[in-house]
């Protein structure tokens, strides 16, 4: 077994509003989540400002006003039907008692408290408003760099640790300041389209069938139709003395996949060669670039067949900066959050020289490290193929 999409919960070294002190200096200390959350909606937004903390709510003054008036819109109340809460529970304030922007420490204090709400109220949609919201909620369990806000918006994603829909939009407080009103409308758009999940029930992620193998000739059953294939290598590029290709995953369907060591010899590898360079099975892979070159140098083939880069779709669909890696696709539509996060130290390698050797070898020897390293592989190849087949939905508009 895989160990499909395993995450490991992290561990976050405790520290107390004494470290933060942020609660001395304001009316509405802790403020907890207010509103009566009849469609299961929570709302996250930064911080109190001093309309907030004056009354110990969220969301008043003018940008509570703006967000509730924008709600009303599409049938939602924000105090009646969602329960609300900050990423920080308590006003931040600069030297002349203004707002200010929450920091790192002081998100990283409260977070506990976001997620016992989560825990505890178990919503069906989370609304993280601004990039604080996004920090506090991600911040623990993605251990890239988040980005900002215009990254994530937009996106609702199936979260299957936490059983909601994730939906992170622009602060209220920044469509206020703009000037164009084209922040407006997207920020609108980006809402009325997350509602539209709100009745629907985040999908289970199947867990897919896996084998590992070291005999080869499952590629005798395979005469034609549409793979995906994933290989783990020991670093980006392949022309340096000593690299290697370890180890080929090869998605049969959206639900079942082989994986396997490379063999040394070339006789050992033919079926996979053949396989290769069998233009009526059709492939996919995510960068196929990457697979593309791995096979030319270091096995001697050109990949034949090429069905779809599923990164490539990923930017025709969305053109953002940062958001076509595999692993970002997999959370953003499948809510499956950091599955590669134990695999992913030993796979990197120096970033400024692209042939350098990753520490992949020395992964294989921690017990349990080959099994692993293999599942992941095949874990990447199942995206793949679920990836191309949901690229293929998302095209039908065009």
């Amino acid at each position: 077994m895989s160990g499909f999409f395993e995450i490991k919960k992290s561990v976050q070294k405790v520290k107390t509003c004494s470290d933060c002190r942020l609660l001395e200096n304001c009316n509405s200390p802790r403020m907890k989540p207010y509103g009566s959350f009849k469609k299961g909606i929570m709302t996250i937004g930064e911080a109190p400002g001093y309309f907030e903390d004056s009354v110990g709510k969220p969301w008043q003054g003018i940008t509570g006003n703006l967000l509730n008036r924008t709600f009303e819109k599409f049938g939602i109340n924000l105090f009646e039907d969602c329960i609300n809460l900050n990423a920080v529970s308590c006003r931040p304030i600069d030297s002349n008692g203004r707002n200010k922007t929450p920091n790192k420490q002081q998100i990283d204090i409260c977070r506990r408290f976001v997620m016992k709400a989560v825990e505890n109220y178990k919503p069906k949609m989370i609304f993280l408003f601004g990039g604080i919201a996004v920090e506090s909620l991600f911040g623990l369990r993605w251990k890239k760099e988040l980005g900002t806000i215009t990254k994530w918006r937009g996106f609702v994603i199936p979260d299957q640790e936490l059983k909601a829909w994730i939906c992170p939009l622009f602060h209220p407080s920044y469509i206020e300041r703009s000037d164009s009103g084209v922040e407006e409308t997207v920020w609108k758009n980006d809402l009325k389209n997350a509602l539209n999940y709100l009745d629907k029930e985040v999908p289970v992620v199947k867990e897919p069938v896996i084998h590992f193998t070291d005999d080869l000739s499952f590629f005798n059953n395979i005469k034609n139709g549409i793979t995906a294939f994933d290989l783990e290598t020991t670093g980006l590029k392949p022309h340096a003395i000593g690299h290697r290709i370890i180890c080929c995953a090869v998605a049969v369907s959206a639900d079942e996949c082989y994986v396997f060591r490379i063999p040394q010899s070339r006789k050992e590898r033919q079926p996979f060669i053949d396989y290769l360079e069998n233009d009526n099975i059709k492939k996919i892979a995510h960068n196929i670039r990457f697979e593309l070159e791995w096979c030319k140098v270091k096995l001697g083939v050109d990949v034949k067949g090429w069905e779809q880069d599923t990164m490539v779709m990923a930017h025709i669909l969305d053109n953002r900066t940062g958001i076509t890696s595999l692993a970002f696709q997999t959370y953003v539509n499948f809510g499956v959050i950091d599955y590669k996060d134990e695999t992913q130290p030993y796979l990197e390698a120096d970033k400024k020289n692209a042939n350098s050797i990753n520490r992949i070898m020395e992964f294989m020897e921690v017990p349990g490290g080959s099994a692993k390293l293999l599942g992941r592989c095949a874990d990447d190849a199942i995206f793949e193929y679920r990836l191309y087949e949901k690229q293929k939905i998302d095209l039908l508009p065009f």
